[in-house]
This record gives C-alpha cells, structure tokens and sequence, in this order.
C-alpha cells in the first residue's frame, strides 16, 4: 500500500488495475540444466571503433561456452538509430559484423537512447526479424529462462530520464508509442513490479540501456533510481545489466544483494574516467575501454566475466543458492 501511494503522488496518477502484462518469451536450458549467454552494448558503428574486434573475441568466447544467447543493452545503431526498416545500417552494424557461427544465436534486445533518436518502429519491426531471425527487439518484455530457471526483465529506460523531453539540445527523439509520457512510465512500472512480485524463478535479472548505480562519465541515472530501484531492492533482484556508460563495470551495493552490471563497451570507448567510486569497497571493476561480458548459471550458481577487446578476462565474478526443498 505504501509503495503504491508513493508510486501514485510520484506520476500524480491512480495506478489502474487492469493492465496489460508484458509480452513473454521461453528459452529453454541446456540438457544438464545450465545456461550461458553474452551481453553487449553501445556497439553499433559499421564496425568502426573496435567493434569488429569486439564481435571477433565475442565468437571465440561464445564458442568455448557454447552460449544460448545473446543480450545487447541498447544504443545498437549509432549516432541516431535507425531511418527505418531498409536503413543499411542493419546489417552494416549487425549482421555483417556478428558473423561467428556461435554468435547465430538470439538476440535479446532492448533500445538505447541514441535508439530513440531514429526510427523507434523501425527496430521493433518483425520485418527486421524476417532479415535476420537472431534479432529480437522490444521496448519492455519478460524472458523465462530455463523456464523456471532465470526470468529477465528487459525495461525501456530512455523514456524515464526527463532530459531527453526537457533539455533534448539538437536531437529529435521518436517518442511515438510513449506519449503521454506519464501513462507510458506508470503502466510500464506496474507491469515491471507485478512480474517481479510474481516471479518464482531462482534468479532475477533486469536489463536496460541507462544505468542505475556507475562510475562512468554519465553516472547514476537518479530517475531509475527514484522509480525503478525500489522494486529490484523489494522483490530481490540478482542482478542489474545495463550499458550507456562505454565501459566495463561491477558495482557491488552495500545496500542490497543487487550486483550492477555495466557492459557498455560493444565499440567506442570514450577513455579518460577514472571511475571514482564514493565507496571504494562497492567497485569491484572499472575498465575504461571497449569489451563485453559473459555469465553462466544454473539453478544453483552464477558465474560472471568480463573480457577486453582482446579477449583477456578482466575480472569473475561468482554466488550461490541453495535449492529449495519441497515439502
């Protein structure tokens, strides 16, 4: 009641009862019950600025581990999206650049700001699907993995940071589908907090493109911490994975169990952020160049690591649960 009351005076409107719940999806396991998938993001730039280099190191290690999947935490064409469904830069950026055959897997795929800056339909279009079957983009949705495994929580986050509307400079930003803009946030985080509360999977992971807890040149996007933050902490999420910030990032909260996860290094690393941290025993990692990260679960334990642009394992990371007996 109280969650909701703040939620109410915050967007000055009633939350409504009957909304639509977010669009699911099904990703079965391994046969032994595992899973293992890569995350990338801010990488969209023909190949330039290393990212060619990322896909490469991407192929070697997705095929050592055999991945499932593929997660990309948005701003997936630059400087401004799409134009639209025949935008060479499709494949110019994506299917001519993520050639490897363990990378012919699913992508996963949320939408980053400089993704609002083009032809928002355009990347959600299931022509782009019918292009290349990897691609699968959506603005908010829910992945069950496992099933019972791992449910991702994929959340368009452009729309929550006020600048974009009030301060937006020289960019026009494709805010068809989210206007009005306080309806379009007050549905999607009822919709967010309903799948959190009623999520029986052993992990919880939440995906978007802004960060919430960072180290980088952008640093904490306070919207999603003000709106978005209190339902990871209340209803235990594992894990935060973002991009924006072009670099690699392991915050461990002091608050919380949540581990945030920057894996913004797909191409041009901005170079120069020294990543101080108000609590130094919070950063685990701060890598200042261009990479991505892998995880591995099972019903029991998760593994975490990122890599450089040549490969190299920068830093691991790793936690347990134990199974529930059934009674």
């Amino acid at each position: 009641m109280e969650r909701t009351l703040v939620f109410t005076l915050i967007f000055g409107l009633f939350v409504v009862s009957c909304v639509a719940e977010l669009q699911r999806f099904e990703h079965t396991a391994k046969p032994d019950g595992s899973l293992r998938f890569l995350v990338l993001g801010d990488w969209g730039r023909r190949g330039l600025y290393n990212q060619s280099l990322v896909a490469l190191q991407m192929g070697v290690i997705g095929e050592k581990l055999d991945i499932d999947f593929v997660i990309s935490t948005g701003d997936n064409f630059y400087e401004n999206g799409l134009t639209g469904v025949d935008d060479p830069a499709f494949h110019e950026s994506f299917t001519d650049i993520y050639t490897a055959p363990s990378l012919q897997k699913q992508w996963y795929t949320v939408l980053g700001n400089h993704d609002y800056r083009g032809n928002v339909e355009a990347q959600l279009s299931p022509i782009l699907r019918k292009m290349d079957g990897r691609w699968l983009c959506l603005r908010s949705f829910i992945l069950n993995a496992g099933p019972e495994m791992a449910e991702f929580f994929f959340v368009d986050t452009t729309p929550f940071v006020s600048n974009y509307f009030t301060d937006s400079e020289e960019h026009v930003y494709d805010w068809n589908g989210i206007l009005p803009r306080k309806n379009y946030l007050n549905n999607l985080l009822t919709e967010v907090e309903s799948g959190l509360r009623d999520s029986t999977a052993k992990w919880k992971i939440v995906v978007g493109h802004h960060t919430i807890k960072s180290a980088g040149q952008h640093g904490n996007t306070h919207e999603l911490a003000v709106h978005l933050l209190p339902f990871l902490r209340a209803y235990d999420v594992d894990l935060y994975i973002n991009g924006h910030d072009h670099c690699l990032q392991h915050i461990s909260s002091i608050e919380s169990g949540i581990q945030f996860m920057t894996s913004g290094g797909g191409s041009r690393a901005w170079r120069g952020d020294d990543g101080t941290w108000n609590n130094p025993q919070e950063m685990k990692l701060y890598h200042d160049g261009q990479g991505f990260m892998s995880v591995e679960m099972t019903q029991t334990e998760l593994h975490i690591k990122f890599y450089d642009v040549f490969g190299d394992v920068l830093h691991k990371w790793s936690t347990s649960k134990q199974l529930s007996l059934a009674i």
